[in-house]
């Protein structure tokens, strides 16, 4: 064949245009049309050119918001952790012992406060308003004066401090403010304090004395903190309200008041004198409306600075060699980076599968494109256009749409997604970084702008015949084709095993986290080469069927160009997305359950907010009339209860002796799946009740924890506790059981002991909070109730697990809505074919309703089979990689309770198999059957012209 002629020699002419009706050049002095081929292209194909503005729109949407969305969750998170901790622990605290007689003024120690803030190394910032300084015993000292309350004859016990700025963080209620000197000090107390210990304006407190005279505390005022719940009064508990407390004596505690003097600043250097053992504080609160998550690593060294780093030693210089800081923000770093780290990669999964979808979908409006075109720029390249220049030709007409919707796409994620407020934040672009968003904006861009171009170029590098035939049996699979998808197989083995050796919890390389897409691509590339041999199988019985629908449906199914590689990798890689992201969410919702069954121990629980308080008569019978509640069940809970053991040991044990009815306790336990045990493992001895009291003789049977199990061993063991004195025998050991939260325990039947006084109530059924208060409350207001919906809320308690969750859902969601645009495009891209032959069938005699049978039978086999292997697909991708996945972090809070053995396995989810498969099937039934009843409308005409090599 002899070489085709230059471009440059011969101009390119649009398809159909006869060479002698070139246009004319325009004429000296006009203005020449700016890319007239572009505007040209373009004005022949608007519908076209805008659904792929729309495609490009909404991908480079997605992947400008995506790091947007990450980032604005992991900020708020990030927040969340130190707004939300304990003010201890959101706080960093400088302290050093004072020596015995010295003397600090405030004026120093507020100098010191704000060198010491100085010193605390970016980003860590803290509250002026709440920073607090002064001297404070470390030691409780006793209140010697007779008229203090002395329940059980013990004397109170006072904490001393004087904390700057009082008048700020309390209103004066009676007296006047302390001020005083060192040798005439002066206090007051909260509201609180002096109800309960007797103390008032003019009233003088004695405390022990480092010398022989003890020191003697005026009290000039009480005082009502501001708001009780600031960092400044919740830090220290005993500075805003007393509290009893028990001795450490172990045959017969006592009760005791504990509480705190506030003493006035002037006279702090007085605690010096007593046996306190006072010290020098500064409490700086951290504050966190400044980070981001970007801050997440800097934040937590510049803790680490400040405790043990170059800021501690500069810390030191203030405060002297032994200064000491403590703080328990560097915990809270860590669990923000552990929980981080861990969903992290787990969400990366979801990413690249939405993002494989993308891709394949975008790849296929190029297929679309280029099928439209293909016989022009077959009669471009017979004419001799070479191929950069229809390469460059094509890529003029794909960035003029591309270029301008991708940026649209990332002003649209920048406006919608601006993150948390950010003091000095940009007014553009908020608190999340532009960079990220540019980045994935501009490759959604590259990729539309490329696939087209290249496509075309890949297929006409060498002269083709127009008309040529364009099915399975033409693109038969080439060496090329085979090296690649062998190296697609290695590939996706070894992301797997990577993932089962090493987890998620690796994040060095982005090949684990993409491994479920090569699941989906090897199933998909499978699928291809294995779709043709069942349907030429079912051909054969199908040809002696009546009538020619069936068995021509099924034979061009079998040779069709729309069962190609895209749509159904699209398709496949949708529904394993969904299969396993659906896995993922519905893991998390499982722990969740199980963790609130595990907390409550039935779907509502009612006890003492006090341990061992009785329940008050009538509280069960008044449970059991809510609506709502199908049983209650009283237990009787003994905490503490001492264990022997049956061979020597220095080593104490006590566990919760649990007393319950066995038949209900027995359905509880069963129904939670919370140790579930027969009900004739407790039989009744028939020796229970208060006649039974001194006989220590009878067996009781028993269901222990492991660890109580074995340290009774398998002989009957002496018990004596407030439910009665017996000997128990363990007949079964299960790991956890309703009644208690904790890992050991021990349940016996309810009547067999002497001494019953129920304790709690578990409430089966699904009662309304508030009615299940309003009939506890009315019985007494000691008891607390507890839904394990409440509980179940809990776990959710930061936004990085809620912000993982909605993206893991909005990626199942732009999964899905792929598929559909995959299945639309593989329609439309076989339309014009396909109305031919409807078109040359009705001339031989084909009903219009026969047409539509036809066109949507020859649909539904290419879904079928997309369902069938993305269903495969992630049923496979499931138990593969759930040896590596653990979602623990993601289903529940860094402080919430276990989930029992195993933690939060992978497990897959039925619906998100088969509801995702058969939405498919039925989408693509229902599209072709529209696009049949179209085309059945259409005339045939025009679809038969003279010499049409269609």
């Amino acid at each position: 064949m002899p070489d085709a002629p230059r471009e440059e020699s011969r101009p390119m002419q649009p398809a159909g245009e006869s060479p002698d009706h070139r246009p004319t050049a325009p004429a000296k002095g006009a203005a020449r049309p700016v890319a007239p081929w572009v505007r040209a292209r373009l004005r022949a194909s608007p519908g076209a050119a805008a659904g792929f503005a729309l495609l490009v729109f909404v991908t480079a949407l997605l992947a400008a918001a995506l790091p947007r969305v990450t980032d604005a969750y992991e900020t708020r998170g990030l927040r969340h952790g130190i707004r939300t901790a304990a003010p201890g622990q959101s706080q960093l605290e400088v302290t050093y012992p004072l020596p015995q007689g010295a003397t600090v003024a405030p004026a120093t120690l507020r100098k010191e406060q704000e060198e010491l803030r100085g010193l605390l190394p970016a980003p860590l910032r803290t509250d002026p308003g709440q920073t607090v300084n002064g001297i404070r015993t470390m030691e409780p000292v006793q209140g010697l004066d007779p008229w203090l309350p002395q329940p059980d004859h013990e004397p109170a016990r006072f904490t001393l401090s004087s904390p700057s700025d009082l008048a700020a963080h309390a209103v004066l209620r009676q007296g006047r403010m302390a001020r005083g000197t060192p040798e005439r000090p002066e206090a007051v107390v909260t509201t609180a304090t002096a109800r309960a210990l007797g103390i008032k304006p003019g009233s003088v407190v004695h405390v022990p004395g480092i010398s022989a005279a003890p020191v003697a505390l005026t009290v000039t005022g009480v005082v009502e903190p501001r708001d009780p719940r600031r960092p400044y009064w919740v830090v220290d508990p005993l500075l805003s309200a007393p509290m009893l407390a028990m001795t450490d004596h172990p045959t017969e505690p006592k009760r005791y008041w504990r509480a705190s003097l506030v003493v006035a600043p002037e006279s702090g250097s007085a605690l010096t004198s007593t046996t306190g053992t006072p010290e020098v504080f500064w409490r700086f609160p951290a504050v966190a409306d400044h980070l981001t998550a970007r801050d997440a690593a800097p934040f937590a060294a510049a803790v680490d600075s400040a405790r043990s780093g170059p800021a501690s030693a500069e810390i030191r210089e203030v405060t002297g060699p032994t200064g000491l800081v403590t703080t328990g923000l560097d915990e809270i770093s860590a669990a923000y980076a552990a929980t981080k780290d861990a969903i992290g990669p787990v969400v990366a999964v979801a990413v690249f599968g939405i993002g494989s979808v993308a891709a394949v979908v975008v790849a296929m409006t190029g297929g679309l494109f280029l099928s439209r075109r293909d016989g022009e720029l077959t009669l471009l390249r017979a004419r001799g256009a070479s191929l950069p220049g229809i390469g460059f030709r094509l890529l003029g007409e794909t960035v003029a749409v591309a270029v301008p919707a991708a940026l649209l796409g990332l002003v649209a994620a920048v406006a919608l997604v601006r993150g948390p407020e950010t003091p000095g934040a940009s007014a553009l672009t908020g608190s999340v970084p532009l960079l990220p968003s540019v980045l994935g904006a501009a490759l959604v861009a590259l990729v539309a702008a490329l696939v087209l171009p290249v496509r075309a170029v890949l297929r006409h590098r060498a002269l083709r015949l127009h008309g040529a035939r364009e099915d399975l049996v033409d693109a038969k699979p080439s060496r090329r084709r085979t090296v690649a998808e062998l190296t697609l197989l290695v590939l996706a083995a070894g992301a797997i095993g990577s993932l089962r050796l090493r987890g998620t919890a690796d994040a060095g390389d982005h090949l684990v986290s993409a491994a479920p897409v090569f699941v989906g691509v090897i199933a998909a590339l499978a699928l291809v080469r294995i779709q043709p041999l069942p349907l030429r199988w079912l051909a054969r019985p199908a040809a002696r069927m009546r009538g020619v629908v069936g068995p021509l449906a099924i034979a061009r199914a079998a040779r069709s160009s729309a069962t190609g590689v895209l749509p159904l990798l699209a398709l496949v890689l949708a529904l394993t997305t969904a299969a396993f992201g659906g896995s993922v969410l519905a893991g998390v919702a499982d722990a969740r359950d199980r963790a609130a069954v595990l907390a409550t121990g039935a779907d509502a629980r009612i006890e003492g907010r006090t341990e061992g308080v009785p329940l008050p008569a009538g509280l069960t019978e008044a449970v059991r009339g809510v609506k709502g509640v199908e049983e209650a069940l009283p237990v009787q809970v003994e905490y503490g209860v001492a264990l022997p053991s049956p061979v020597a040991t220095d080593q104490p044990m006590s566990a919760p002796l649990v007393s319950v009815d066995p038949a209900a306790y027995a359905r509880l336990a069963g129904r939670t799946a919370n140790g579930a045990f027969p009900e004739g493992l407790l039989a009744s001895t028939g020796k229970g009740g208060p006649e039974a009291v001194g006989d220590t003789d009878r067996v009781l049977p028993a269901i222990a924890s492991p660890e109580v199990a074995a340290r009774l061993g398998d002989q009957p063991m002496g018990l004596i506790a407030a439910s009665g004195s017996f000997r128990v025998k363990v007949v079964a050991v299960r790991s956890s059981t309703p009644a208690v939260r904790g890992e050991d325990f021990l349940v016996v039947n309810a009547a067999d002991i002497t001494n019953r006084r129920p304790t709690a109530v578990l409430v089966s059924g699904a009662p309304s909070g508030a009615a299940l208060r309003t009939a506890v409350e009315a019985k007494s207001k000691e008891f607390a109730v507890t839904l394990s919906t409440e509980t179940r809320h809990s776990y959710v308690d930061s936004p990085l697990q809620s912000g993982a969750e909605g993206l893991y859902s909005a990626a199942i969601g732009a999964g899905a809505a792929y598929a559909v645009v995959a299945v639309l495009l593989s329609l439309t891209q076989s339309g014009p074919e396909r109305a031919t032959l409807l078109s040359r069938l009705r001339t031989m005699g084909l009903t219009r309703r026969q047409g539509r049978r036809l066109l949507g039978l020859e649909a539904l086999p290419p879904a079928v089979f997309a369902a069938l292997g993305g269903a495969l697909a992630g049923w496979a991708t499931v138990p593969l990689l759930a040896p590596g996945v653990d979602l623990h972090r993601l289903a529940l809070a860094a402080a919430a309770g276990g989930v029992g053995p195993g933690g939060v396995p992978l497990r897959a989810d039925p619906w998100s198999l088969v509801l995702p498969a058969l939405a498919v099937v039925l989408l693509t039934g229902a599209t072709a059957g529209v696009q049949a009843w179209w085309t059945g409308r259409r005339s045939s005409v025009k679809e038969l012209r003279a010499g049409d090599a269609r």
